[in-house]
């Protein structure tokens, strides 16, 4: 699996699926919660919302516990790119190399940039 672009707490749009008003989640925005790498899928928060329906118990306390949960479900990480923090639109990202001077010896470090607006991310 190729590495991915998309780290935990970056802000991302949906860019693929159902219109917001047709019940779906496209153009929806979120902060990354999760990253799965060898699934190649994100969790976004409040993205591709799915109903659990979960079997009824007692917790220790005597309260009954159960029901429906609602939770979000990982979604493609082709599906969604990050926004972009200048013009708050979905944008691709570059990597830019740059020398670093660390403990007395100069070091490589990538920096992720916006191909939009050419800021850093």
């Amino acid at each position: 699996m190729a590495k991915m672009k998309i780290k935990k707490g970056d802000l991302v749009q949906v860019i693929t699926g159902r219109k917001q008003d047709k019940g779906g989640d496209r153009g929806k925005q979120g902060k990354v919660i999760e990253v799965y790498p060898e699934t190649g899928r994100v969790l976004v928060e409040g993205v591709n919302r799915v109903t659990k329906h979960t079997k009824a118990g007692q917790s220790s306390r005597g309260s009954r516990t159960g029901g429906l949960v609602h939770t979000e479900a990982p979604i493609h990480v082709s599906n969604v790119a990050i926004v972009d923090p200048e013009t708050k639109k979905p944008t691709r990202i570059k990597t830019r190399l740059e020398q670093v001077e660390r403990d007395g010896r100069m070091k490589t470090q990538r920096i992720r940039v916006s191909v939009r607006s050419g800021k850093d991310l």
